[in-house]
């Protein structure tokens, strides 16, 4: 079994159990945290499907968990959940805490190859490989039925790691991503620094570069966007998604809100059919 997993804290939640757990990482090289929600009924003999949430710039995993609302019809519908902290805690890197989208709480969900990024700023191989394997060895956790979802950065990372794996992560939405992070500010600093001067390396890691390159999933991508997010035209541009998907016949519902900004509000408020979507998916 995978290295040992520390609870912090476990908690009832609608009739099933949310859970707060800490483990040394072998991929980041320091102590990683995680958090798992298991719906009713989920145990040893019966195994649930489960979405990984990927959470935004400056958030922790405990984020979406607190903040999206999506617990209740995860535990209606028999889903598990398990969110992942945004980036390696305590690495030591000088500047990692200078910049609020750089650095701490900005992994981006990619393997840095620059140093001094590179010891441990590898959260795409913590996402594609280490957490699926810890998690669903030590909670009763379906790996064969397996989605992803994140917002922002977590969009960003839920995108590119679905369209990257597509029979790994059997399912894919995302809320207010960064689609085409080659191309605007967050995804030019942190790209810039973790992968180095050289563009085309970039492009393993942009949701938008990986259509235009041959990538694809079988099931239909889920997108919601509010259309008063402060950070549409300069950051997310999902036009760039929709293009691309509709050139690559990649099926796409990109969900566009008016009214709706880039916070939390806005997740809570469409949270439940994200779950439905991977749940049409993953229990077909």
């Amino acid at each position: 079994m995978p290295n040992t997993v520390k609870t912090r804290s476990e908690h009832v939640c609608h009739g099933g159990r949310v859970g707060f757990y800490t483990h040394q990482s072998d991929v980041l090289g320091l102590e990683a945290r995680f958090a798992v929600f298991l719906p009713p009924g989920a145990d040893a003999h019966n195994p649930v499907p489960v979405v990984y949430v990927l959470a935004g710039l400056t958030c922790t995993e405990e984020t979406f968990f607190i903040k999206a609302d999506a617990l209740a019809e995860a535990a209606r519908l028999g889903i598990a959940l398990v969110a992942t902290d945004t980036s390696p805690r305590g690495a030591g890197v000088e500047g990692e805490d200078a910049d609020w989208d750089f650095g701490t709480g900005a992994g981006f969900y990619l393997d840095a190859t620059q140093d001094p990024w590179r010891k441990h700023y590898k959260m795409g191989s913590y996402i594609s490989e280490e957490l699926p394997r810890l998690a669903e060895a030590h909670f009763p956790l379906d790996g064969t039925r397996r989605g992803i979802t994140g917002h922002s950065m977590g969009g960003h990372g839920a995108l590119v790691h679905g369209l990257r794996a597509p029979q790994f992560w059997k399912s894919v939405s995302a809320f207010a991503p960064i689609v085409h992070p080659t191309v605007v500010p967050w995804g030019v600093k942190a790209f810039t620094n973790y992968l180095g001067p050289d563009q085309a390396t970039w492009r393993a890691y942009d949701a938008v570069c990986l259509l235009e390159d041959g990538h694809s999933h079988p099931a239909p991508l889920l997108v919601d966007q509010g259309k008063a997010d402060q950070f549409l035209e300069r950051e997310l541009q999902p036009w760039h998604l929709a293009t691309a998907a509709h050139n690559a016949g990649q099926a796409l519902t990109l969900r566009e809100h008016e009214g709706y900004d880039h916070s939390y509000w806005f997740v809570q408020s469409f949270a439940a059919d994200h779950v439905r979507h991977h749940a049409a998916i993953l229990k077909a």
